[in-house]
């Protein structure tokens, strides 16, 4: 029996290959134009990476002339690549982990290269049998000493790199000795062209548009402090209902600002790392007290995890009934909006650099409506109502409490900041109603200065117009008023 395709099938075919490609297309189509956002939107976020894109694209066509320049070429050979992976290792985002990566590779490639000669050297002196076992005993004596001094948290965090390197460079400089016998020019043409390297990526990196880990760092712990506050500003009449209408979670959007404080602590850990190797740049000093920032974003995280205990409040199945929280109300409205106005005012402090004098008013209300709210919790008006009515309520009121002495733990240790930064003391401001009474103070007491000689005639019964403001002084002082 024989099968054959009919022009029926061949067309069946052919449809179902022309839907497939076109449906191909056009995925391929939505595919690209997603990432074209997804490019678009990254560059958007933050625009100083395309400019780091194109440094590190310059630094590399810099460092490539020693391979396209003969002259360079002749001086250095193959070893003009340690260049160029210099370059690929050691540029990083910002000056401070730039910085720190190049001196790190450039002080452990000098330290392990002399050792290795050293190491060298010492080697041919035991003879030809005792020279590969001398050679060995110190490559493993350097690297279990090395890898064992990186477990050291301190050596860790800011020399880890640099042991990396010490280990890779007296290892490549001791072993290839045994078989090399230009060692010393070998050693001599890595640690220049390390040095090249790691300049041009140090050079580039602070004098093109400079990106300083020390000013992300300091913005970053404005901006978490900052998103505390505008939850708990919030959080008292979103959490009694006192807003009026439906809004959109757009309007929401500060309930969920603090989840990001709650995730900071390796982004702060790696900033005030790379601050330490920067120079003094712009307001921040030599030897800026970056360690105080790390310690304010601890309390900071202290405080968010107080205020996601209150989220879920927030989101709870079971609240607390409008009987307590009518009780309960005030006090806890007011201490929420005065602990965040005093988070606002401390972001605002470390952000333009300023003694935080303008948060502790908001501080010491805050202790007061706290103060006042133990008190409702230790009054007698709970035993009438049912326990499972009064939790709720109770709870949140009690992390509030506790959410303004971790407000008062941020001042005092910005405070601190403050005084070892040496921010800049501002005059306290008046308020614009004391601002205008004391105006009419003023010129109250400048038209009586004014008004030097009075005369006043008593007896008559009219009270004419005083003297217009706009008369000048040694006419005003001519003036009569009749009374």
């Amino acid at each position: 029996m024989e099968v054959g395709y009919g022009s029926g099938d061949k067309t069946g075919f052919f449809t179902q290959g022309r839907r497939s490609l076109k449906a191909f297309t056009v995925q391929f189509k939505v595919k690209t134009v997603e990432l074209a956002r997804n490019i678009k939107k990254l560059g958007q976020d933050d625009p100083r990476r395309v400019i780091h894109s194109l440094k590190v694209g310059l630094a590399l066509t810099l460092v490539s002339m020693f391979y396209y320049c003969q002259p360079l070429y002749s001086n250095f050979d193959e070893t003009a690549i340690w260049a160029i992976m210099t370059v690929v290792v050691v540029f990083e985002f910002s000056v401070g982990a730039t910085l720190g990566k190049g001196l790190n590779r450039g002080m452990a490639t000098l330290m392990a290269g002399g050792l290795g000669l050293g190491a060298h050297h010492l080697a041919n002196l035991s003879g030809h049998i005792g020279e590969p076992i001398l050679l060995g005993f110190f490559v493993f004596l350097q690297a279990t000493i090395s890898t064992f001094l990186r477990f050291f948290p301190k050596i860790k965090s800011r020399y880890d790199y640099g042991m990396l390197i010490f280990i890779l460079t007296f290892s490549l400089i001791s072993v290839s000795g045994y078989r090399d016998d230009e060692i010393l020019e070998f050693a001599h043409k890595r640690l220049s062209t390390i040095s090249i390297g790691g300049s041009a990526c140090v050079i580039i990196s602070t004098v093109v548009c400079p990106v300083w880990a020390g000013e992300d760092l300091h913005n970053l712990i404005a901006l978490n402090i900052e998103k505390l506050g505008n939850f708990l500003e919030g959080f008292g009449d979103e959490y009694f209902k006192r807003t009026g209408g439906e809004e959109s979670k757009d309007d929401k959007k500060f309930l969920e600002g603090y989840k990001s404080v709650l995730n900071s602590k390796n982004s702060e850990e790696s900033l005030a790392n790379f601050a330490a190797w920067e120079p003094g740049h712009g307001r921040f000093p030599f030897r800026h007290p970056w360690k105080l920032y790390l310690k304010v974003g601890t309390l900071a995280r202290e405080c968010a995890y107080r205020i996601e205990a209150l989220n879920g409040c927030l989101n709870a199945d079971i609240q607390a009934s409008s009987e307590v929280g009518s009780i309960i109300q005030e006090a806890c409205t007011n201490l929420s909006i005065e602990s965040g106005k005093a988070l606002k005012e401390l972001a605002l402090a470390i952000k333009i650099m300023v003694q935080p004098s303008s948060a502790d008013s908001h501080i010491e209300n805050a202790k007061s409506a706290a103060k006042n709210l133990k008190s409702l919790l230790k009054s007698g008006i709970w035993e009438d109502i049912d326990l499972l009515k009064v939790i709720p309520g109770v709870t949140v009121a009690s992390i509030l409490i506790d959410v303004v002495t971790c407000t008062e733990k941020i001042a005092e240790s910005i405070h601190e900041l403050a005084s070892k930064a040496q921010f800049k003391s501002v005059e306290p401001t008046l308020s614009t109603e004391k601002l205008h009474s004391g105006q009419i103070q003023s010129v109250k007491s400048a038209q009586m200065v004014n008004c030097s000689h009075v005369v006043i005639n008593v007896g008559e019964s009219t009270l004419p117009s005083p003297p217009s403001e706009s008369s000048s002084a040694p006419n005003a002082s001519k003036q009569r008023m009749e009374v």
